[in-house]
């Protein structure tokens, strides 16, 4: 997991081709003003998705892994918990190829994600996004695929 702030998403262009477009995405693109939906970069390869929602009770989440992509999430405008533990501390439920899906059951630590903020999350970061930090609350988010 790496866990910053979008003025420092130039360190971390190393990772790979992909992140480093995803990267350079996120900083050259006013994602305030695009309307929630799924975005090509380079197909199935690379792509983000712009989503609008309120954030929820912890009690209505649920943990969850990928094993095809990374997430590149990054908070455009409000804040939520982003929830993190290892996916290998976890109960796993069945993994659903079709949507690069696995659900878990367990604990973990929860990160107060801002507005400007990213995370990285690999396969092995277990996570739950979208959770509320006092009460639901608006939320606007990029999630980059990086297909690995």
């Amino acid at each position: 997991m790496i866990f910053d702030d979008i003025s420092n998403a130039g360190l971390y262009s190393g990772i790979g081709p992909r992140f480093a477009q995803a990267l350079d995405y996120l900083g050259s693109t006013d994602l305030a003003s695009m309307e929630p939906e799924r975005y090509d970069l380079d197909g199935d390869n690379l792509y983000v998705m712009v989503q609008e929602y309120d954030s929820k009770p912890k009690r209505e989440g649920f943990w969850e892994a990928h094993r095809a992509y990374a997430d590149v999430q990054f908070v455009v405008s409000g804040a939520e918990h982003m929830g993190y533990a290892q996916a290998s501390s976890l109960q796993a439920g069945d993994y659903e190829a079709e949507h690069d899906f696995v659900k878990l059951q367990g604990e973990g630590l929860f990160l107060p994600m801002l507005a400007g903020q990213f995370i990285v999350l690999w396969p092995q970061d277990a996570h739950m996004p979208g959770m509320a930090i006092d009460s639901p609350a608006p939320v606007k988010k990029a999630v980059f695929k990086v297909k690995l």
